[in-house]
């Protein structure tokens, strides 16, 4: 970024600038997109039809952080899974540096958990859901990570949670609107993404992501808040109910994603290359890749927690801890139960392990202190708890190993 603080005017730029918003229905590959769009709403809508709620809750718990963690890779920040779930519990390194990254991630999953209870529902793409995207997490970030230095002069600026930038910039080869244009090209982003279909809200998205980049609107987590209003509006069109997401993606084919987003700043090539200002084969081929992407994610999160093979994963690793004595005998039925029901009654757990109910509560006691299964109260049922640190047994592929 290149600010330039005798810059803050209306320098009055066209908001025609970042056309098109969206893929014209005469484009040549208008058919395959929504024929992708179609692929994806179907394989969402199967997954998550497949799963009991009680596995549902769990696995939404698993992605958000699975979520910041590959969102937070391609910021260059590399917080593993196992650090970000102790900031989750309030444990904290004694470095510095690692301590605000494990606060980093900690902002990123409150914020997600807010959009995933409905806190963004229907207003992704307005301007105050993108401004309170911001505000949310950078509200509850450490000093140190709201800072960012002027390349050029080394002169540092301090980032404003939820406030637009007051300076102009550079990103690469690209100069985005003007500070006082901010408003403007804000208001036409959201006329532009409200209202659309299902299936042109979903090829929408990947339109939606590199425009608010192109826009700029913060002086710095324009990345991070373009992913989340992605999320978002995949959550709101799919109801994903949150058990996937493009994140893990992007991180790990991230060379083509920033060069797919650099391409998309380009202007428009020829008179077959739509008629807008930038080029519509770039946003297109983008798309693609973001639909493909997705697709590829929901198939992968599928297979993981395909209901066969999941079960044999956790009853391999439940063998493994009774043979080493960490958990009770009697625990797999307990773990059968609930990966058959997806959540079980605490009054259920006598009968399933035919015991008596002191016993069946040590048993149960036994898993929640290995921090498989949780219950939100003392009362509430049973139900799995994914964490990353059985992530490499459990659901393998998901995370890196430490």
């Amino acid at each position: 970024m290149k600010p330039d603080a005798k810059c803050l005017e209306d320098r009055g730029e066209s908001i025609t600038m970042m056309e098109p918003l969206l893929i014209s229905g005469s484009s040549k590959h208008h058919s395959k997109l929504s024929d992708l769009a179609i692929d994806l709403a179907a394989h969402s809508t199967g997954f998550q039809r497949s799963l009991p709620d009680g596995i549902l809750v769990a696995l939404a718990d698993l992605v958000r952080s699975m979520n910041c963690y590959y969102s937070n890779l391609i910021e260059g920040h590399d917080t593993h899974p196992i650090d970000i779930e102790r900031a989750l519990k309030e444990e904290y390194s004694a470095n510095t540096e690692k301590r605000n990254l494990q606060l980093e991630a900690k902002a990123h999953i409150t914020v997600q958990k807010w959009i995933d209870d409905g806190g963004l529902k229907d207003r992704a793409t307005s301007k105050k859901g993108i401004v309170e995207i911001h505000r949310r997490f950078c509200e509850l970030l450490p000093e140190e990570l709201l800072w960012v230095k002027n390349p050029n002069t080394g002169e540092r600026m301090k980032v404003i949670a939820g406030k637009l930038r007051e300076s102009d910039v550079q990103v690469g080869r690209h100069i985005p609107p003007a500070p006082g244009a901010l408003d403007r090209f804000l208001r036409r982003y959201e006329t532009a993404y409200r209202q659309l279909g299902k299936s042109e809200t979903i090829i929408a998205t990947a339109a939606a992501h590199h425009r608010l980049v192109w826009i700029h609107p913060f002086l710095d987590g324009n990345g991070r808040v373009a992913r989340l209003v992605s999320y978002a509006m995949m959550l709101d069109t799919l109801d994903t109910g949150g058990i996937w997401s493009i994140a893990r993606g992007l991180a790990r084919n991230v060379d083509t994603y920033k060069e797919h987003l650099a391409q998309c700043d380009l202007s428009r090539r020829n008179d077959l290359d739509g008629r807008g200002n930038l080029s519509e084969e770039a946003l297109a081929s983008f798309t693609e890749f973001f639909l493909v992407t997705c697709i590829d994610q929901v198939k992968f999160m599928e297979a993981l927690v395909e209901p066969n093979r999941l079960r044999l994963r956790i009853l391999m690793w439940a063998e493994e801890e009774i043979r080493l004595g960490n958990i009770h005998p009697k625990s797999e039925k307990i773990l059968e139960a609930i990966l058959y029901r997806g959540e079980l009654p605490r009054s259920d757990t006598p009968n399933i392990v035919n015991t008596g109910e002191r016993q069946a509560s040590r048993i149960v006691s036994g898993l929640v202190k290995q921090g498989v299964l949780v219950s939100t109260s003392t009362r509430a049922p049973l139900r799995l708890a994914f964490s990353a640190k059985l992530a490499s047994k459990w659901m393998p592929g998901l995370f890196p190993d430490q």
